[in-house]
């Protein structure tokens, strides 16, 4: 799963929300690392409806335009949830192997 699809389904979980909502919300969520623009946002958005792992949710008349709100699905749920334990293993491996391999005389918390 990319970084930017990985945020996207973390900005869903809770309520739905349309493209700039997500867009604002990974940026928050990631402190600012992971910077969509529009056609990435949907290439990414339309890969996770094409997977079941999002859904539109409703549209609504904005200033002319539909607003098209998404939704993450209970698959999405799953496959965030996998995503997050495989990050959170790989982190604790990382910190095992620095932790047991500091240079000599270094010190502090890895």
């Amino acid at each position: 799963m990319t970084e930017q699809a990985f945020f996207i389904l973390t900005a869903l979980v809770g309520e739905p929300r349309h493209g700039y909502g997500i867009v604002s919300e990974v940026a928050d969520l990631s402190d600012r690392r992971v910077d969509l623009r529009v056609g990435t946002l949907y290439g990414v958005l339309g890969r996770l409806v094409d997977d079941g792992l999002v859904e539109l949710d409703r549209e609504e008349p904005h200033q002319g335009r539909l607003r098209r709100y998404y939704r993450i699905t209970e698959q999405g749920r799953d496959a965030l949830a996998a995503e997050a334990a495989r990050q959170a293993a790989n982190a604790r491996t990382a910190t095992r192997r620095l932790r047991a391999h500091r240079p000599a005389g270094a010190g502090g918390a890895a």
